[in-house]
């Protein structure tokens, strides 16, 4: 710089002109996730909401916040990023969900080292699209330009729900007893778990890249691992009004062996047959390659299991006969029993 140069937030690297592009490129894609409730348009300080009273006896609002973890960079790799939007709101969505509420309302925070106003847009539909599949508002988000912080191609993204439930309704697993199933509705792949082992094992190890081609999975590496993360919202909620769900478990990080127990009540542990569903190829060549122990692959990946949910055995048929008839997939995978430890085995 010369000594005569006036510095602007422009030269210290943020353009905010390409902000305000980026918002205008978004505009039709968030308001389209708009439902009744949001106050307010895009672009304002805070983001409004209104909860219908006629809809609830007592209210209570449920919130999460997660991100994508280092699935980002297989989408940095590919430069395809209109699809890790869906997998920030799946990962909030669905443990509201498992809580008995309705997501309402979704905020994104998306920073970056260099403000693309076009990637940004593809970023944020992506968001919209999840919010879309989850049936709540993208009321709200935060786009930082952050030079010096990020590398000029890098991002993150976190997201931040609020649902409701009413108080009597809530689900948390309190009620399961010792007799009941346990149900296992089936995931897309890996979902957004585990990818740093994913990527150790697949491009440090096994020397892939994300254009090879894998016959046994029938497309891409890079097309399978970013196969966005399954939303549950519109297969379970119906289900709360047809049937007495006792406890759901989102299975993310620390796999079915740790997030189970998670939901379980004292007195009780779950017995879990392996043989009960089909793991997809994706895992089996994970473990191949990586020598990984499988009780390793249980408490790190959902190995095909997305979303498990504690019924009685009388009403297991038709809550699975519901899922699929909505285009899901959903089995008996394992059954409660008595046990001073909340744990997790396998037969």
């Amino acid at each position: 710089m010369e000594g005569n140069e006036k510095l602007t937030y422009a030269s210290a690297g943020v353009n905010i002109e390409a902000g305000n592009k980026a918002v205008e490129l978004i505009r039709k894609s968030v308001k389209s996730t708009f439902r009744s409730g949001v106050l307010t348009d895009i672009g304002g300080f805070g983001g409004l909401f209104a909860l219908d009273p006629s809809r609830y006896l007592e209210p209570v609002l449920v919130s999460g916040t997660d991100g994508v973890g280092t699935k980002l960079r297989v989408a940095i790799m590919m430069n395809r990023h209109h699809t890790i939007g869906i997998d920030a709101v799946a990962m909030c969505a669905n443990d509201v969900l498992v809580q008995g509420a309705e997501p309402l309302f979704f905020l994104d925070y998306l920073a970056v080292g260099r403000l693309l106003p076009e990637k940004a847009a593809m970023i944020v539909e992506g968001v919209a699209e999840g919010c879309r599949r989850a049936g709540c508002a993208l009321i709200g988000g935060e786009t930082a330009e952050m030079p010096g912080f990020y590398g000029e191609d890098e991002y993150d993204i976190a997201g931040f729900v609020v649902g409701v439930v009413d108080k009597s309704k809530i689900i948390d697993g309190s009620a399961i007893r010792p007799g009941d199933v346990m149900l296992g509705i089936t995931s897309s792949g890996l979902h957004s778990n585990g990818f740093s082992l994913v990527r150790k094992t697949l491009f440090e190890i096994a020397g892939y890249g994300v254009e090879t081609h894998i016959e046994e999975l029938g497309r891409t590496l890079g097309e399978e691992l970013l196969e966005p993360t399954r939303i549950y919202v519109r297969q379970v909620l119906p289900l709360l009004n047809r049937y007495c769900i006792k406890g759901m478990a989102h299975i993310t990080g620390g796999g079915l062996t740790e997030n189970i127990p998670r939901v379980l009540p004292d007195g009780t542990a779950v017995v879990i047959d392996r043989k009960s569903w089909q793991v997809p190829q994706i895992f089996n060549i994970i473990q191949r390659l990586g020598r990984i122990d499988h009780g390793e692959m249980l408490k790190t990946f959902n190995m095909g299991i997305g979303l498990v949910m504690f019924v009685s055995g009388e009403q297991a048929g038709g809550v699975i006969e519901y899922i699929r008839a909505q285009g899901g997939e959903a089995l008996v995978m394992g059954e409660v029993v008595a046990s001073p430890d909340k744990c997790v085995t396998y037969k």
